[in-house]
């Protein structure tokens, strides 16, 4: 696995544990959890997993997503079928290829950074 590869599945998880804090700190969506009987205690344990894995990504690559994330619901999203899953446009045929380069890839339409599931 490359260097590249770690990086985007550590931004994967990272995304993930944004969304689940900004979930359990929305007031709508944590009373409506609590009456289906969900417990949302532990966001200190997922702030402090946040900040665990945030040290692990390239400060310049985490200052993009954070850049992004605030823009966007979602600042990384995959390719299906040469399709940005942020903006639903169709990417140019030579993305593919580009996939093998060490590098990150970013939608020419919305900015938000790519990965091939």
């Amino acid at each position: 696995m490359t260097d590249m590869e770690d990086q985007v599945k550590l931004l994967v998880a990272l995304q993930d544990l944004d969304l689940m804090i900004r979930e359990a700190k929305d007031t709508d969506t944590s009373s409506e959890m609590k009456q289906m009987g969900f417990k949302l205690d532990g966001i200190a344990e997922l702030n402090q997993a946040r900040e665990n894995l945030a040290k692990r990504i390239r400060p310049q690559l985490l200052n993009r997503y954070e850049r992004l994330s605030k823009s966007y619901g979602r600042a990384i999203v995959p390719v299906t079928g040469n399709l940005c899953l942020g903006c639903f446009v169709t990417l140019p045929t030579s993305y593919p290829s580009l996939k093998s380069k060490n590098s990150f890839l970013t939608c020419e339409n919305c900015g938000r950074i790519l990965y091939f599931p």
